[in-house]
C-alpha cells in the first residue's frame, strides 16, 4: 500500500529542487498534492512533472493574505489539510543586495530573508495547524537547513532564519501535543545538496564538477546529496510510519553535522 495513500498534502517552494522532489515522492506514494510557489511559469510546468493527483496554486509565503486565501480553497475543495512541507525558502545571496556578514549586515536583506524563511514558516505553522484538527494523523514538516544548527559568518540573516525555524519546530510540537491535536511537527536539516540554488555558485562545464569534487572532499561520505534525498526524509515524517515522531530534526548532510568541519568553508 502506498505510504501517504489518501492524504492531502500542501507543500511550499515546490517549483524545483527539493520542493518538486517532495511533491513528486508524496504524489507516487499516494497523496493528493497541492504544489506552491512564487514562480507561476515554472510552478505549472512542474506541475506537469508529478505523477498522480496534483495541482499547483500560488503561494508567496511571506504574505499572510496569501496562506488564508489558499487555506480557504484548501477547505472548500478538500474539507481538510493531512501534510505540510514548509520548504520555500531564500538564501538572500541572489535576491537581496547584502552585505551579509554581521559586521556590515544590510537590515533590508535581513528582514527580506527573515521574512520568506521564518514568517512564512510560522505562516505555514499557522494555518496548517487550523486546517488539520479534523484529520485522523497530520504531520507538519518544515525544512531548515545544516546552518541552522552551526554559525555561518558570511550569511547571518540565513543561519539564523534557519535556526529559528528549528525551535519554532519544537514549540509547534510541543503546543499540538498538549491541545490534543493530532499533529506532529518535525524539521529537516539538509546539507550540501545539489539544487538549483548551487548553480550560480559552481558554474558551469570543468569548473562546476571541481567545484562539486571540492565541496564533496569534505563530506563524510564524499558525495553531495540530492533533492530526493531530503525527499525520502520528509516522506517518512509526513507519513504514519513516524506517528511517534515529534519536536526531532532530521539531519540529510552526508555525516557533516556529526564531526567538526561542520560549518561551511564559503
Amino acid at each position: 500500500m502506498p505510504r501517504v495513500e489518501g492524504k492531502i498534502a500542501l507543500v511550499t517552494g515546490a517549483a524545483r529542487g527539493i520542493g518538486l522532489s517532495v511533491a513528486k515522492l508524496l504524489a507516487q506514494e499516494g497523496a493528493t498534492v497541492i504544489l506552491s510557489d512564487i514562480n507561476d511559469d515554472l510552478g505549472k510546468d512542474s506541475e506537469q512533472d508529478v505523477l498522480g493527483r496534483s495541482e499547483y496554486r500560488h503561494l508567496d509565503v511571506s504574505v499572510e493574505a496569501e496562506w488564508q486565501a489558499i487555506a480557504d480553497y484548501i477547505v472548500e475543495k478538500y474539507g481538510r489539510l493531512d501534510i505540510v512541507i514548509n520548504n520555500a525558502g531564500i538564501t538572500g545571496f541572489l535576491e537581496t543586495s547584502g552585505p551579509h556578514d554581521p559586521e556590515n549586515l544590510d537590515m533590508a536583506s535581513w528582514h527580506q530573508v527573515h521574512a520568506t524563511n521564518l514568517d512564512g514558516v510560522a505562516l505555514g505553522c499557522k494555518y496548517a495547524i487550523r486546517l488539520m484538527k479534523t484529520s485522523n494523523r497530520a504531520s507538519i514538516v518544515n525544512i531548515s537547513s545544516r546552518s541552522g544548527l552551526v554559525g555561518i559568518p558570511a550569511a547571518v540573516a540565513y543561519a539564523s532564519s534557519k535556526a529559528a525555524v528549528r525551535n519554532h519546530t519544537k514549540s509547534v510540537a510541543l503546543y499540538c501535543a498538549e491541545q490534543g491535536y493530532p499533529i506532529r511537527c518535525n524539521s529537516i536539516h539538509p546539507g550540501a545538496i545539489l539544487t538549483p540554488l548551487w548553480d550560480a555558485m559552481l558554474g558551469e562545464g570543468e569548473p562546476r564538477e571541481a567545484a562539486i569534487k571540492g565541496i564533496a572532499a569534505d563530506i563524510p561520505l564524499k558525495v553531495m546529496g540530492t533533492p530526493e534525498d531530503v525527499a525520502y526524509a520528509a516522506l517518512y515524517l509526513a507519513s504514519d510510519e513516524s506517528k511517534y515522531v515529534t519536536g526531532i530534526e532530521l539531519n540529510v548532510d552526508g555525516g557533516i553535522l556529526a564531526g567538526s568541519v561542520a560549518a561551511p568553508s564559503k
